[in-house]
């Protein structure tokens, strides 16, 4: 009896169009780097002209996040049916105007609300991003090379964004911090329509409103529970939160099984590779975020540093993220992923145990040591897990694998702010000792954040004003120390799920991920289910010939 082999065709390796293409696809991942950079070193100014309590301070840094998370994996669903790069162009132009009206906003709510709109058309440029890289870059190699490059630019426009956001703050109002994202949504938007292709699933299936809905309500209500449980305890609101979320993933998961064209294909779950790299992503945003948050904080109003002399102190980290990025793809050409990945969450516990461990108080000095160990560890952990989560998964779908990336990625941002936030902000609110007479004249949320007790000792030239910001700074400091705890407790723990879980992995691609065409998956043209067959073969190739010579 006769054999036949079938030679699987060599992967597609990109050329002059992809690699341009992939510099513009930079453009919104430098806007969403900046904008969160931005912000956090933007808080102490927000909370003196905007007078936050503490929990709107959270809110106004969370709620960006927030909107991300709860809309990414709809958004990133919606650009493989509808064209990512058309949803790309969308959100571009809905961010630079929520951008303006931010920017302009005279209130904490409206601030907030501004940032809830960024968030909305944030989550339709982030899934667009990570799933053109993935249908652009077919070879494996090229493709881990892009990746790094993404995450490089996520680390250079946080070096970028307080550098910028530092000197705009010593020069102007906060609101100049949102609109540096106009020029480069500008030049975002020309660049895309010429030199990005388009590309989507060849067989999408309709838009689901009903998942859509239940995605959001599985996902805002749960991040809402844990905000409240880790500032207020159990609560009927934390309660009544939970259940919401949970009842609402319960119906989404149930619905994604039972209808012929699911929204979120739950089948890349059971790829241990892919699982274990998003919870790994989650846990080090997390400990990114937190780390951030208390540390801008602390280097203006606790070491009395400008913006841009703070910024500059997490410079050298945030470089050496980028860097780790791009050692991580030829170290692990020599040493199995899980075992770097897990190492890097070694450093990054390393980075927090040197603020808690060193010194009796943090120093400009261990700050800046901390968290360039601290980038090290994130650089080596972003490159890969992204790598891996994407290499998992067939190109047609990138949009929702990459959907289902960046909203770990989000959650991990709004957990280090909600979680090591508030045990932050509930450390120093337990510690403070406030005057009487301040506690007489001024309002109930004055003191709440270390902005508005710096402020309102300020206004008293004396023994009175002495006291408030000394005890403000010690209190401040002890949450700096219990917060830093927690962020070792984090590293750790995504040490552990790293090290079990992407040991599954060999060097070898997935079978069907390295032989599909790079914008319109040719190797699918092959029904993928009943409906499929039931669908004119010759149309869907054609259509997909479309979308690879547009």
């Amino acid at each position: 009896m006769t054999t036949f082999h079938t030679a699987r065709p060599t992967p597609v390796r990109a050329g002059a169009r992809e690699w341009s293409a992939l510099v513009v696809l930079m453009l919104p991942v430098l806007l969403v780097s900046i904008d969160n950079t931005v912000l956090s070193f933007a808080l102490p100014a927000l909370s003196v002209a905007l007078q936050p309590s503490g929990a709107q301070l959270l809110w106004i840094v969370d709620v960006y996040a927030l909107m991300l998370a709860g809309l990414l994996i709809a958004m990133g669903s919606l650009g493989d049916r509808l064209g990512r790069r058309r949803l790309l162009l969308i959100g571009a132009a809905g961010f630079g105007a929520a951008s303006i009206v931010a920017a302009y906003s005279s209130s904490a709510e409206s601030l907030i609300a501004s940032r809830a709109l960024l968030g909305l058309f944030g989550a339709t440029l982030m899934p667009s991003t990570l799933s053109l890289i993935r249908n652009l870059f077919i070879n494996r190699e090229q493709r881990r090379l892009a990746i790094a490059v993404w995450a490089a630019m996520f680390s250079g426009g946080a070096a970028l964004g307080p550098v910028v956001g530092g000197w705009l703050l010593e020069h102007f109002w906060w609101g100049s911090v949102f609109l540096i994202n106009v020029p480069i949504i500008i030049v975002l938007i020309a660049a895309a329509l010429l030199v990005v292709p388009e590309s989507m699933d060849p067989d999408p299936g309709p838009v689901d409103l009903v998942s859509i809905v239940l995605s959001l309500t599985a996902m805002l209500p749960v991040v809402v529970g844990i905000k409240q449980l880790a500032q207020q305890g159990v609560t009927d609101v934390a309660v009544a939160a939970f259940a919401v979320g949970i009842g609402s993933a319960i119906a989404f998961v149930r619905r994604q099984r039972r209808i012929s064209h699911p929204m979120l294909d739950l089948d890349v779950f059971s790829n241990r590779v892919f699982s274990g790299a998003i919870v790994s992503n989650l846990l080090s945003l997390m400990g990114l975020a937190g780390f951030v948050f208390f540390g801008a904080q602390f280097l203006q109003l606790v070491l009395g540093m400008d913006p841009l002399e703070a910024a500059m102190v997490l410079v050298p980290g945030l470089i050496a993220t980028i860097v780790a990025g791009f050692v991580a793809v030829r170290l692990v050409e020599h040493v199995a992923a899980n075992i770097v990945v897990s190492a890097s969450f070694g450093l990054s516990a390393a980075g927090y145990a040197i603020v808690v461990f060193i010194g009796d108080a943090p120093t400009m000095l261990t700050f800046g040591i901390a968290f360039t160990v601290l980038g090290i560890g994130i650089g080596l952990a972003e490159t890969l897990t992204n790598d891996l989560m994407l290499a998992s998964v067939p190109a047609h779908k990138a949009g929702s694998a990459a959907a289902i990336s960046e909203t770990a990625y989000e959650i991990g941002a709004v957990l280090g702010t909600a979680v090591l936030g508030s045990i932050l902000t509930r450390s120093y609110q337990q510690h403070l000792q406030v005057p009487e007479v301040i506690q007489e004249h001024s309002a109930d949320n004055a003191v709440e954040t270390l902005g508005g007790a710096v402020e309102a000792a300020s206004h008293y030239r004396n023994w009175v004003g002495d006291d408030l910001l000394a005890s403000a700074h010690a209190a401040f400091d002890i949450g700096v120390q219990n917060t830093a705890a927690a962020g070792i407790v984090i590293a750790l723990a995504a040490a552990v799920v790293s090290f079990r879980t992407l040991r599954a992995n060999s060097t070898s691609p997935a079978p069907p991920a390295e032989d599909e065409h790079p914008y319109g998956q040719l190797h699918d043209c092959r029904p993928r289910s009943a409906a499929a067959e039931r669908s004119s073969q010759s149309a869907k190739c054609e259509r997909v010939e479309q979308l690879a010579h547009p």
